[in-house]
């Protein structure tokens, strides 16, 4: 039987929302508070539905009424407030937090039949369910001072430029923390909205703008009533309130821009190319934009760059530019094409379930990158294809494969958590991921379930291998095809809204109920497939987008879902070839080692092969079927003599070569594996280096350009240098290849300082491009009409900073042309903003610093006086550019932002004395994002290495209180990245962060404190493992370690006092010493816990410490350390209890006593002195045996020394029961 998390929408929830009416009668933006109702319009699909669940947050609801005559009694539960309670015994390990968060959003989670508000249905209402009529639930609420959902900006002086205003902010779905909903995308319905704002605002919200109706005279007051007819789900449900300024597209009267006063100018120029969006996206799909307009809100304190609702998008005022600034051009550019693509395939096609999210985010993507493709160059479209695969490879091998659609993964088998290790005594564990992948198991510490469980980087990287999937969608059925299944879906929902307004102008007719011959639920068979919808065509998920493909196409690419889709990973090949010369063949040899390695997993299938000959370029197709293949390629082209000779290229066109370099036997110039990546892979490729010098200078393709320049990093030669040097000065290549090679050739330039001939590298080439005529160490007055010239005119000085002479220091010659450019840089004439240049300059004087020149003042004061000469010229020109930017403010603060991250290099280095306070200053909030954000980065990259705990609470309490959401986020990310650095343990890193007061503040934070803004929480979990692991805190650990140590340092001491003893204790009951309170822990009273929360008694066996020799279960951490009453119960301390009955504490202290002093006894490594001391103490506890006695068996036992030595190797051997009594729940105490 299928448990409730493995069921569609369709098979769990028995009725069906059609339409909702949201109106806000009152908003308070001063006070952050807001007052206003919903109206819920559902139709039952049993005849004896009693409950309905809805999704509520942080509102506080006054009552619900149905059909506005019954009222309806609810409860209200949120299992996120406190993922683990308090009573539950618990590890603090990610291990164990993680199967109780899951347990926690799945139960509000709506696709897992799940809801926060249970709406129990009033019996007196019960005829209309029973006929199946439609009920309306009017719910009143109110919002005070939300977390999260809603942002409200309120600047210092409401009077100023700044104006307030709120917006809605999403991470995925997150509606019911503005109001309560059915928070899912597979529920969509038709909506009517309703804003009560003051006269000066403006309220933007999704759909038709039907009227704005003024309010009764005295009030100043205005309600804004939007209409949006198309099906939508409530997660892209959207608004903005504000003093916006409104500015109409002139090319396209359905768009309309907003803005806060004063940015109309910057809003006019940034948004002057959207319509050709627009225009390219309907002639691709074939079909119109599928809603009547379209809104674009520029908003401050953005939560993320873009959000996209229905017929509306959120973006950061940030994104807008002048007509001056380049780079921000293009950035701007994409956020916008994403946008507007996401209007297709988010919000107008939704997805059928969480697990079918890849589609909504790979297809937008995908037709974003269509646009640039066209707009910005194929060179710039490949680029970013192969940027994001080295995105997506570099995570899946650091964390695991990334599981596209985890619908089919076994959840229900408990499997060790961590990356490649077992758990440590963890009571519950991660799901089973062995479907995905062949070889490794994917590591990650969170659930795949529910995006709410898992991490933003995650999400992140999911997006994009989200993409290549598409991608590679389109390179196996063609690209015509697949944009005719988008348009079919397209089509097919349009069809079907137009016949749900026919028929009484809900979203679906409501359906016939019949009892008798239908007592449970009424649409869609049990056994659909998970993730499948054959009636609503508004819904796509990784079934009916198969059909699809299917049906235009008619190719099956179910084996291809199973394979790229339902599996996680990437394949690894390692190439290598020869050249038989009389066979005139390419002996290949691929290999597929590391599919045991996480995130790897081996490829079956056909993989291409590019020869480039003498006689042009030859692709063969490979299949692949085992971890290692060969194959004999035979050859179009015999080796020729001639030095020289027209090549013909892939492209078409003939090139001449020179080669006189390459083997004379071979006719191969080079060879390219997956040329058109059209697999999710990563390959090494083993080629000698003249192949990757031809690679370089002859393939057109900017991808095959830039793995060869990676290559050529490991070949430091003469060749090497002029190559990289040719393609620097090309100017027909790409400009970010050109970028490429300055620093590679600075890294080969390094390699080769010994040898290096001239003068540095890339300085006559910055001076023949950029230099004066007539003096050519001048540099011109800046003309950044060349594109390419600009990039590269920046790239070179950085790169160049990066050289080292033999002594590892930055040639003195780079320092003086560095200077130069400062000293002689002139904007005047250039209508295009320099400030990009300038930051890029600055960040080229952070290059050069190194740590050898401020060795000779490590350990002593730091003064102007003390420092080497070129770096008080650094640090003069780092702070007069510092200085100027306070007075003369450059675009989004870019000199400061360079000018900090320089002078922490400075301090870094021994350079300057650490001041922490000096960037604390600039991140406090009221500064601009990204100078914050380079503050932080340097207090981070401090506390790191040289703070202490007070640092990170800093960081920790910035995070906590900062109002701006993805500043919180940024940090944490900051943090998280800084401490990623691979280590053989992570808990055992020595790090500020890595002690008990951080663990517990973190732990409090996402499990208790966390329970509002779920990318908040998953961030503290990530940076919670990221210092701790999955298991048990290292540092808890030794805590618990410690506490056992100074407990038997103290029944060490007590048992030589005289105090102890029990004939003392007979004769003096009065003086008896107040026992400690850390030696007695209360038990803890019994809990009642559910079957979904039992915790299994499972104890660690891989954490041990060398401070637990003498205690043969100190080993054990996973069991609470506390000592309970009765756990070291004995017949003879029973007696000793009956003679002294009144003293219970002092008992239990002698029951410790006893214990070690048997231990003492059964040790054969004890010394003769230290039974020596212990005789007198033997001697007053065991009054009844005689001296003699005594010293005949201390005689025997250090004669048969052997003989207790195999004892006490017995007696670790004991059962745990024999250790610890039934009521014990866990102790690291010896046997008795």
């Amino acid at each position: 039987m299928k448990s409730k998390f493995d069921q569609t929408p369709e098979e769990w929830r028995p009725y069906k929302l059609t339409h909702q009416i949201v109106s806000i009668v009152q908003i308070n933006l001063q006070k952050k508070t807001l007052i206003g109702m919903v109206e819920l319009t559902i139709i039952p699909r049993k005849s004896q539905l009693k409950k309905v669940k809805l999704n509520a947050k942080q509102c506080r609801i006054y009552k619900i009424l149905l059909n506005n005559k019954f009222e309806a009694k609810f409860d209200y539960y949120d299992l996120t407030q406190n993922i683990i309670p308090d009573e539950i015994p618990h590890q603090y390990s990610v291990t164990q937090f993680s199967e109780f968060h899951r347990e926690a959003i799945l139960e509000g989670d709506p696709d897992a039949a799940g809801g926060e508000i249970l709406v129990h249905l009033p019996p007196e209402a019960s005829h209309v369910i029973v006929e199946g009529r439609p009920f309306r639930l009017y719910i009143e609420y109110a919002l005070e001072n939300p977390h999260t959902g809603l942002h409200f900006y309120i600047p210092d002086d409401p009077s100023g430029l700044e104006k307030p205003h709120m917006f809605t902010t999403r991470y995925e779905n997150n509606s019911r923390l503005w109001f309560p909903c059915i928070d899912s995308f597979s529920e969509v319905c038709t909506w009517k909205l309703e804003f009560t704002v003051d006269e000066s605002m403006t309220a933007i919200s999704c759909g038709d703008l039907v009227e704005i109706i003024q309010g009764p005279e005295g009030q100043r007051k205005k309600t804004y009533h939007y209409f949006l007819s198309i099906p939508t789900a409530a997660p892209n449900i959207g608004l903005a309130i504000g003093p916006f300024e409104v500015y109409v597209d002139p090319k396209m009267h359905e768009v309309t821009h907003f803005c806060l006063p004063g940015l109309m100018s910057l809003l006019i120029w940034t948004s002057r190319f959207l319509y050709e969006m627009f225009e390219f996206y309907e002639e691709a799909l074939s079909t119109r934009y599928p809603y009547s307009c379209f809104k674009n809100v520029f908003v401050n304190e953005a939560y993320e760059e873009m959000i996209s609702y229905a017929s509306m998008c959120i973006m950061d005022v940030n994104l807008l530019h002048t007509s001056a600034i380049i780079d921000q051009t293009y950035t701007t550019r994409k956020f916008s094409a994403q946008a507007i693509a996401e209007q297709f395939y988010s919000t107008y096609i939704s997805m059928q379930h969480s697990s079918d999210a890849w589609l909504s985010k790979g297809i937008s993507n995908y037709l974003s990158g269509l646009y640039l493709k066209k707009f910005l160059g194929n060179n710039e479209y490949r680029h970013w294809i192969q940027a994001e695969m080295q995105d997506v490879v570099k995570y899946e091998q650091q964390y695991g494969g990334i599981v596209l659609d985890p619908s089919m993964l076994n959840f229900s088998r408990p499997r060790g958590f961590g990356i490649g290790s077992e758990s440590n005594g963890s009571l519950h564990s991660r799901p089973s991921l062995e479907h995905t992948s062949s070889g490794g198991e994917a590591g990650f510490y969170f659930y795949l379930q529910n995006p709410h469980l898992l991490s933003p980087e995650y999400l992140e990287i999911y997006a994009k291998k989200a993409h290549l999937v598409i991608r590679m969608l389109e390179n196996r059925i063609g690209s015509q095809l697949l944009l005719q299944v988008l348009n079919k879906q397209l089509s097919l929902a349009l069809i079907y809204i137009q016949q749900s307004e026919v028929t009484d102008g809900l979203m679906r007719q409501a359906p016939q109920i019949t009892p008798a011959t239908t007592p449970g639920l009424i649409t869609l068979p049990l056994d659909a497939a998970p993730g499948s919808n054959p009636t609503n065509p508004m819904l796509i998920s990784t079934a009916s987008f198969t059909r699809s493909i299917f049906t235009v196409t008619g190719k099956d690419m179910t084996v291809f879902m199973d394979q790229w889709v339902r599996q996680g990973g990437h394949a690894k090949f390692h190439m290598s070839f020869v050249f038989n010369r009389k066979r005139n063949t390419v002996e290949l040899e691929l290999k597929q080692e590391c599919t045991e390695q996480l995130g790897i997993r081996k490829y079956v299938g056909p993989l291409t092969v590019a020869l480039q000959e003498l006689d042009g370029t030859f692709k063969h197709v490979l299949q692949i079927e085992a971890t290692h293949a060969k194959a004999d390629i035979v050859c179009h082209s015999k080796s020729r003599r001639q030095k020289k000779k027209k090549i013909p290229l892939c492209t078409g066109e003939e090139v001449d070569m020179d080669l006189s370099g390459m083997d004379s036997d071979s006719p191969v110039l080079w060879i390219r594996l997956d040329p058109e990546m059209t697999l999710i892979r990563t390959v090494d490729s083993k080629q000698p280096d003249f192949q990757w010098q031809y690679q370089l200078r002859h393939e057109r393709d900017v991808t095959a350009q830039i793995e060869a320049i990676w290559a050529l990093e490991n070949f430091p030669s003469p060749h090497t240098r002029s190559c990289l040097t040719d393609m620097i000065e090309n100017e027909q290549t790409y400009y970010k290849v050109r970028c490429e090679a300055c620093y590679c050739l600075a890294k080969v330039a390094n390699s080769m300082v010994s040898t290096w001939s001239g003068p540095p590298a890339m300085l006559s080439i910055f001076r023949k491009l950029f230099g004066c005529f007539s003096c050519p160490h001048i540099v011109r007055q800046n003309d950044f009409s060349n594109l390419q010239h600009y990039f590269l005119q920046k790239s070179i000085p950085v790169a160049m900073a990066l050289l080292r002479n033999v002594h590892g220091i930055c040639p003195v010659e780079i320092n003086r042309f560095l200077i130069d450019l400062f000293k002689y840089n002139d904007n005047t004439r250039n209508r295009l903003s320099d400030n990009y240049y300038r930051a890029a300059l600055i960040q080229a004087l952070g290059n050069t610093i190194t740590p050898v020149v401020a060795l000779h003042h490590i350990g002593g004061a730091v003064t102007a006086d003390s420092l080497s000469k070129d770096t008080q010229i650094i640090m003069e020109e780092i702070s007069r550019c510092l200085n100027m930017e306070k007075l003369l403010q450059c675009y989004k603060y870019t000199v400061t932002v360079e000018c900090l991250r320089s002078i922490r290099k400075l301090q870094k280095f021994g350079h300057l004395p650490n001041n922490v306070e000096f960037f604390r200053t600039y991140a406090l909030y009221g500064q601009f994002k990204d100078v914050r954000l380079a503050a932080l980065e340097a207090i981070v990259d401090y506390t790191k290495t040289d703070g202490n705990v007070e640092d990170v609470l800093y960081l920790l309490n910035m995070i906590d209180s900062d109002p701006v959401p993805n500043m919180k986020h940024a940090l944490c990310r900051l943090i998280v990245n800084a401490l990623s650095e691979k280590s053989p343990d992570r808990r055992k890193a020595k790090s500020p962060f890595n002690n008990a007061v951080v663990m517990h503040k973190l732990w409090k934070n996402f499990n208790s404190d966390g329970n509002i803004d779920a990318r908040l929480r998953c961030n503290y979990i990530d940076l919670y493992y990221t210092v701790f692991g999955t298991k048990k805190p290292i540092c808890l650990i030794e805590a618990d370690q410690q506490t056992l140590s100074e407990i038997r340092e103290e029944i060490s001491s007590r048992r030589k006092s005289p105090l102890t003893t029990r004939e003392v204790v007979d004769e003096s009951k009065d003086i008896l010493p107040e026992p400690e309170p850390p030696v007695v822990v209360h038990e803890l009273p019994p809990v009642k816990l559910t079957p979904s929360r039992i915790l299994s008694c499972k104890r660690e066996s891989n954490a041990g410490s060398d401070n637990s020799r003498e205690l043969p279960e100190a080993m054990d951490i996973s069991l609470p350390t506390y000592f309970e009453p009765g756990m070291f119960k004995s017949d003879d301390i029973e007696v000793v209890q009956d003679a002294f009955g009144g003293v219970e504490e002092v008992v239990i202290h002698e029951e410790v006593e006893a214990m070690v002093e048997k231990e003492d006894e059964e040790m054969p490594e004890a010394s003769d002195s230290a039974d020596t001391e212990q005789s007198p103490q033997k001697k007053h506890h065991h009054h009844h045996h005689s001296k003699g006695k005594k010293k005949k068996e201390k005689k025997k036992r250090h004669k048969h020394k052997h003989k207790h030595k195999h004892g006490v190797h017995e007696h670790k051997r004991k059962s745990k029961d024999d250790v610890f009594s039934s009521g014990s729940s866990g102790s690291n105490s010896p046997a008795q």
